[in-house]
Formats: structure tokens, C-alpha cells, sequence
């Protein structure tokens, strides 16, 4: 499969069971589906980017974007957070994901996304400008990560501001603001 036949956009009202399908295989389940569907209808989640890549014409891959906030900031800042990233499985390891990644931070920063939080791999995000351990920063997550696991809450400036211009609290909307959507 050549990277240069896969198209990436954004999503629409008509791309909702593509999205159902591309989550469930990704993940073996239908958790991170039901969250995604979730995530779409959460007023608080807006604005919403929301990414669908295809291969001869079938959905193989998605992304979601969803608005944050920081407890502490003064600004009008707008702030992301990425969850979930899914690749159906015999599409995975090929790239797909990380085209993904770059399309949507792309969107982001067009749009005035200044940063974009992810709780994620730890050897997978840093290849696309993420910087592991949030918390080090002075971002704290929703809810503790175990310290064994800091590295996974990262964060990625995009706007002209630089991250230490920020500190505080990440507030999630109110869907993925859930315990449970932040334990191993």
C-alpha cells in the first residue's frame, strides 16, 4: 500500500458509522467507540476535529480532537487534547496514524490551537513533536498518572506562545473528563 493513495478529511454528519467501524477494529472493542460517539454530541468537546483517512474509498483510520481548558489560564487560548487515535489493524505500522497526527495538528494550528495534550505511547507521540511528561511541565492531567507512567501525559505548543507561558490544570469536557478514561 502506498502512502500516497490514502486521503485524509475532516469529517461530516454521513462519516459516523465509517467512524464506529474504524474504532471497533482498532481496538478490538467497542469502549473507545462508545466514547468517540460520546465525544461527537459533547457540546463541551467543541470545537470537535475530527479526521477520517480512507484507502480505495474505505475508512481505515481516524482521529479526534477535542477542546480543553486550563484551570489557570487568563487567555482566550484554545487548547486540544487527541484521543482516540485508531488504525484498522491490517492498516497498522504503515504510517497511516502518524498522517493522522501531522493532518490534524496541521488543522489545529491553522485554526489557533496554541496546545495539544496527549495521553499516549511513550516512544509513539515524541515523533511528532510531543514532549512526554505534561506534568513536569506544569500541566497536571484530569487525574493523577501513576509516576511510572508520567511520560505518557505530554504536550505539544503550536501556537506563537511558548508552552511555558501556560501551567495549570487540564480540564477535559465533559465526556473524556471521566475517571476511567484515565486509567490503565
Amino acid at each position: 500500500m502506498q502512502l500516497q493513495k490514502i486521503q485524509i478529511r475532516e469529517t461530516g454528519n454521513n462519516d459516523f458509522n465509517d467512524i464506529m467501524e474504524v474504532e471497533k477494529q482498532a481496538f478490538g472493542y467497542d469502549k473507545e467507540a462508545e466514547l468517540v460517539a460520546a465525544l461527537l454530541t459533547d457540546k463541551s468537546a467543541e470545537p470537535i476535529v475530527s479526521l477520517l483517512a480512507f484507502y480505495n474509498n474505505t475508512a481505515i483510520g481516524h482521529i479526534l480532537f477535542t477542546r480543553v481548558y486550563i484551570n489557570t489560564a487568563k487567555t482566550q487560548s484554545v487548547f486540544h487534547i487527541l484521543a482516540p487515535l485508531a488504525v484498522k489493524p491490517e492498516f497498522q505500522k504503515q504510517g497511516i496514524g502518524g498522517e493522522l497526527i501531522k493532518a490534524g495538528l496541521g488543522i489545529l494550528k491553522e485554526r489557533g490551537t496554541e496546545l495539544v495534550f496527549v495521553l499516549g505511547h511513550m516512544e509513539y507521540y515524541p515523533k511528532f513533536g510531543f514532549i512526554p511528561d505534561a506534568g513536569r511541565l506544569g500541566f497536571s492531567a484530569p487525574y493523577p498518572i501513576p509516576e511510572k507512567h508520567a511520560n505518557a501525559w505530554m504536550v505539544q505548543a503550536l501556537g506563537a506562545r511558548s508552552i511555558e507561558e501556560y501551567q495549570g490544570k487540564v480540564i477535559c469536557s465533559d465526556e473524556l473528563n471521566k475517571p476511567e478514561h484515565w486509567r490503565e
